[in-house]
């Protein structure tokens, strides 16, 4: 079928300022912004007026959504001039902004180094959720996977990170925090790269969103998916206890080998154990298995029962995700009979099989579409952006 497209396009937003000198705000912990303070404006003062200080600014910028220090009547003016000669508030720029025909909205995010990255929107009944990247580019080369074959550039920071559900809710007028009826309900870490090789800073990210006294994100209402990074699930699901999605794709080692590459050093006995050693896992809370539907590659009724099979004694359920193409792509999806064949074997096992409508296609932000224009410099090239800066 032949998809006509219906898109807005908003482009040369510049990036966030750098912030010259400037220590930026978003990302930095509660320890953390109390020591910035100690640093700076705080020099000499107690632990409580720290704290006290601390609290003001994560009201601010995580509750109301503040993008610049005038906005923060509960400060005085006196200190709020003295926060802006040491810190700045970071936000994304926005390069370019997609909205499709199907109310997806995708934007291209400028950091402050002028490299890019995207982050999708998508919008349900009175709901919705934020596809947030973990890494310009991916480490990993998933061969169904658009960004594969974008080579990694560099891990996003905890601060570029909560940056995209920052301008999201910007853009979607969500400010202040709201409990009920927010169109960012969920955050699914399925954007661009691997979130468990960027760990620290995907960790760090999530801990200031689930944050009680700002966004306030229920960990019940956050996703990672993750190609198997084998030895971090474990952890991730210990200080974390957010909801684990395992890119599966695969049922027999030789084929998730092509597919999905990391499989090589963490073969699927490896991942499932892990996933069966995932903390928390119940019928409550499931792994989910992403499966794209390849056409005569991993969609056969054998298929079907060997994943079965495979994921015996997991409490878990299985999505089906009909291959998006994207320019140059070795695969096609596989027909509506065969992803109807292979979801009834699954669901007939007890095991819920839902297909994943595709939403986006139109402006290439459906599952495995997403991919920037930035690339990796080398060291010559490096120096000379800075020598010219």
């Amino acid at each position: 079928m032949t998809i006509v497209p219906d898109i807005q396009v908003r482009a040369d937003l510049p990036p966030a300022p750098a912030g010259q000198g400037l220590t930026d705000l978003v990302g930095l912990t509660r320890p953390e912004l109390m020591q910035a303070l100690a640093a700076t404006v705080g020099a000499g003062q107690p632990d409580k007026w720290l704290r006290m200080r601390a609290n003001q600014l994560w009201h601010w910028l995580y509750f109301r959504g503040a993008t610049s220090f005038d906005e923060m009547t509960s400060i005085s003016k006196e200190m709020r001039s003295r926060l802006m000669e040491h810190f700045t508030i970071g936000r994304p720029g926005a390069s370019q902004t997609l909205l499709s025909s199907d109310g997806t909205r995708k934007w291209l995010l400028r950091f402050a180094d002028g490299q890019e990255a995207e982050c999708v929107h998508i919008p349900e009944e009175g709901r919705g959720a934020l596809c947030i990247s973990s890494q310009v580019g991916c480490i990993l080369t998933c061969r169904f996977c658009h960004t594969g074959t974008q080579k990694l550039v560099r891990n996003l920071t905890a601060g570029e990170i909560v940056g995209q559900m920052l301008l999201a809710r910007d853009t979607l007028d969500e400010w202040p925090s709201p409990r009920e009826g927010r169109m960012i309900s969920n955050i699914v870490m399925m954007g661009m790269g691997e979130p468990l090789y960027n760990y620290d800073n995907v960790a760090r990210a999530l801990e200031i969103v689930m944050d009680g006294e700002g966004i306030s994100l229920s960990r019940r209402r956050i996703t990672l998916s993750t190609a198997g990074v084998v030895p971090m699930m474990e952890r991730c699901g210990r200080e974390l206890g957010v909801n684990l999605a395992v890119s599966l794709h695969a049922v027999r080692d030789d084929i998730r080998d092509e597919l999905v590459p990391i499989n090589r050093k963490y073969p699927i006995a490896e991942l499932l154990q892990a996933c069966r050693d995932y903390p928390g896992a119940n019928n409550a809370r499931r792994i989910t298995f992403e499966y794209v539907m390849l056409r005569d590659v991993n969609d056969s009724v054998a298929d079907a029962k060997e994943l079965v099979r495979l994921i015996r004694g997991i409490p878990a359920k299985v999505n089906l995700i009909p291959f998006n193409p994207w320019p140059g792509a070795p695969y096609e999806c596989s027909t509506d009979e065969a992803i109807r064949r292979f979801a009834n074997v699954v669901l007939d096992a007890g095991y819920a099989s839902p297909v994943r409508t595709p939403r986006g296609r139109d402006i290439m932000a459906a599952c495995g579409q997403l991919k920037s224009a930035s690339q990796r410099l080398s060291r010559r090239e490096r120096e000379a952006a800075a020598a010219s800066a």
